[in-house]
């Protein structure tokens, strides 16, 4: 039998139960309704016919004719309203009787008249008395048929209520659940429902289907077994380190260079919870960090390998799929990628000497090529033609440019070796700015440049290396006058907060587009349409690692037309 019959069987009974409950009480109402009316008819009535009789014996006495009349009428009505045993014989004595009554003064057939109208409410009374009990055990059976036949309908109805939803949910709830299973690759899950509708069907297409499934797993599960020993030896054999995460942070694997790097064995990392296995591991703990901080640090990791210490960049993946059937992508695990760069490490090391070298050994040519111009132009030694005179001036500025070029790539190289030598002191602002100012000075009066210096009163002491700091101030005015047009506007403002003081440079120039500020600070880099003649792209990227190096930032902010603002920031000291 299908759902669809079920489901109409069960509504056709609770139906049927609501028609029988109603054509049961019908019934029964109709019934006493009936003896009701039997017994108004039949007894109600012969009594009311006797007591108009007796009115009209009581009226013989005042109006005679109208008497006789009511009780003609009356005896005529009974003789048609006769319904009880030993009636007839009554109401037919009571018609002989009122027949012989000639006179009022006969109170003989007066008295017979009023005994016999006696006898015949009285059979009537008793007739009701006794229709009135039986019609009170009617009603008393009627009640117990319908309470018996309501309570049998009510405790099939509440059953059917109890079971009839299981019977339709309950294998819809066990589909859902063997469904789950087979979503978590449990392929020996089965449905079992002994039950000849839709669902026994449906159980055997879902098993049918679980089969099907269970045998494509078990095929492929050697191949997939294949693919993961393949992938391992992938793995394994590749030359930089690497380690896989799952989502729960638990490490799933590490190829060989990753456990010698990290020195440790494969049992003591994969599997285990890889912030627990970096309270032994200094390397891994940083790695670990790294993978919580967004803007984690870009530079290399130096490590001891292979007996030699060795730089490696770190490069952090997030594995993210979209699982089948799904919306959303979802986070499966982190691989992390350790680039050895030792190799090109060790050239940048030795390009950085080359540069330190060749900037060193050129100061000294430079120098006597500037004591030897200077020379020419001192009218002690011999006086100059004009031409000449250009030449000697030509010769000055290159020089001059040479010495800026080979100081900046001695700087970088510094940099680049990581030995800035900082001499961090309590330092005041105000001097800070008053000899970035007055060096400049002379620079700005040439080109009829403004000057205008902002700072408040007083200003905390700074934790700073004094001569860089304005080393990097003077950069940045030096960077502002050259940029801004004759007569121009260059503002030097100087502020203070709870805990840093900032530096900053204004000027009145063209402005820098928005899509060069990411870059500004970079090493060789110069803002397309710059003269080549005016600096070398190292200026600002030498400032920027003198004030990171003395834990500041620096930042740049322009809009085109509008001029552009550098400024750098740095702690106020804590003495």
């Amino acid at each position: 039998m299908t759902i669809k019959s079920k489901l109409s069987l069960g509504l056709f009974f609770l139906f049927a139960v609501i028609l029988i409950v109603g054509g049961i009480s019908i019934y029964y109402l109709r019934e006493i309704s009936a003896d009701a009316r039997n017994i108004i008819k039949a007894n109600y009535e012969s009594i009311d016919y006797m007591q108009g009789l007796t009115s009209g014996l009581d009226q013989l006495t005042s109006d005679s004719i109208h008497a006789r009349e009511a009780l003609q009428k009356n005896l005529k009505l009974q003789e048609q309203n006769v319904t009880e045993p030993g009636e007839l014989e009554l109401t037919i004595a009571l018609g002989n009787q009122l027949s012989q009554l000639q006179s009022i003064h006969d109170e003989e057939t007066i008295r017979k008249v009023r005994a016999t109208i006696f006898k015949i409410t009285d059979i009537n009374l008793q007739a009701i008395i006794r229709k009135n009990n039986l019609e009170e055990e009617t009603a008393r059976q009627a009640t117990l048929y319908v309470i018996i036949i309501v309570s049998i309908c009510f405790l099939a109805s509440f059953s059917f209520i109890l079971n009839f939803p299981g019977y339709i949910a309950n294998p819809i709830a066990q589909l859902t659940a063997s469904i789950k299973a087979i979503a978590n690759r449990n392929y020996e899950e089965r449905l079992q429902f002994n039950r000849n509708d839709e669902f026994e069907e449906l159980a055997q297409a879902f098993n049918s289907m679980a089969e099907k499934m269970d045998e494509y797993e078990h095929s492929n599960l050697a191949n997939l077994l294949f693919e993961k020993k393949r992938i391992e030896t992938i793995i394994n054999r590749m030359n930089d380190p690497v380690i896989g995460l799952d989502d729960k942070r638990h490490i799933i694997f590490a190829n060989t260079e990753a456990l010698e790097i990290l020195n440790k064995k494969e049992n003591e990392l994969v599997g285990h919870y890889a912030p627990d296995v970096a309270v032994s591991s200094d390397l891994l703990r940083r790695l670990m960090q790294d993978m919580v901080i967004e803007d984690a640090s870009d530079k290399p990791i130096k490590i001891v390998a292979h007996g030699k210490e060795s730089y490696f960049a770190r490069e952090i993946i997030p594995i993210v799929i979209t699982p089948t059937g799904e919306k959303n992508a979802v986070s499966i695990g982190t691989v992390i990628l350790l680039k050895n760069i030792t190799p090109f490490k060790e050239l940048d090391l030795a390009k950085t000497n080359f540069i330190a070298t060749i900037s060193h050994e050129l100061k000294t040519p430079i120098a006597s090529l500037q004591m030897g111009a200077k020379l020419l132009q001192d009218e002690r030694v011999g006086n100059l033609n004009t031409e000449q005179a250009k030449i000697v001036n030509t010769v000055l500025a290159e020089t001059q440019r040479l010495v800026k070029i080979t100081g900046e790539l001695l700087d970088m190289a510094q940099i680049e070796t990581g030995n800035i030598k900082l001499n961090l002191a309590n330092t005041s602002p105000k001097e800070i700015l008053d000899q970035a100012c007055e060096a400049v000075k002379f620079q700005a009066e040439q080109r009829h440049i403004h000057l205008t210096l902002e700072h408040p009163e007083r200003l905390p002491k700074i934790q700073a290396d004094k001569d860089k700091t304005i080393w990097v101030l003077i950069n940045f005015l030096t960077n502002a006058i050259r940029h801004s047009p004759e007569n121009g506007d260059v503002t030097v403002r100087c502020s203070a907060d709870a805990s840093k003081v900032r530096f900053s440079v204004k000027d009145s120039g063209i402005g820098i587009e928005p899509k060069h500020l990411d870059k500004i600070f970079d090493r060789f880099y110069r803002v397309p349409g710059s003269d080549p003649k005016k600096g070398t792209g190292l200026g600002l990227s030498i400032c920027k690692e003198f004030i990171e190096a003395q834990r500041g930032e620096v930042a740049v902010s322009s809009e085109p037309g509008k001029g552009s603002e550098f400024s750098f920031v740095l702690w106020i000291s804590n003495s």
